[in-house]
């Protein structure tokens, strides 16, 4: 796990479930093909409704259309993000379309596991609103190790909640990854 991510903020705000970031219709491609696994990045997110993407600067789609990646790396959302569905693929969908980090102010706990499991992405959290501070296209940094984000336009920064325990996981790279450094598999 990198220490500093940086990279441009994608904004949403509360409830975005795991329809919304990977709809049903989209869930014909098998993961373990990597030419059809791409094809979850390319419609990452693209559930959301228009109002409610980009907030609060309107409406930014998330991947371009014709792409299978987005130009956004860090989500900044709401409450209950990953809500709904245990739908696995929603972490993945967004691991695909290029996003490293999440900066939430909670999640759905299936989701957060999901994405600590399989080492998809950094579910981090927040003590405030930043979605509300925050608009879509704007550079931040992520600072893992001293659990920052600072916007880069402003030097702006915020406290964000220590990854504890999860946080090996994580670096290892999932929770598979994680067992096989410890020797708890074969």
């Amino acid at each position: 796990m990198a220490q500093i991510i940086q990279g441009n903020a994608y904004v949403l705000g509360d409830n975005i479930d795991t329809d919304q970031i990977i709809p049903a219709r989209h869930l014909v491609y098998n993961l373990d093909d990597p030419k059809e696994r791409k094809w979850y990045g390319a419609h990452a997110l693209s559930g959301v409704p228009e109002k409610e993407a980009g907030l609060p600067s309107g409406y930014n789609p998330f991947v371009l259309k014709g792409k299978n990646r987005s130009d956004y790396s860090i989500i900044v959302a709401g409450k209950n993000f990953g809500c709904g569905s245990s739908r696995e693929h929603a972490p993945v969908a967004l691991q695909m379309a290029g996003v490293r980090v999440i900066v939430a102010i909670s999640y759905a706990r299936i989701f957060y596991r999901n994405s600590v499991d399989g080492g998809f992405l950094i579910p981090l959290e927040c003590k405030n609103e930043i979605f509300k501070q925050i608009e879509t296209g704007e550079e931040i940094e992520i600072q893992c190790d001293t659990n920052r984000l600072i916007h880069k336009e402003s030097g702006k920064q915020y406290t964000l909640k220590p990854l504890g325990e999860v946080s090996e996981i994580i670096h290892a790279g999932g929770i598979f990854e994680y067992a096989r450094k410890h020797h708890m598999l074969k």
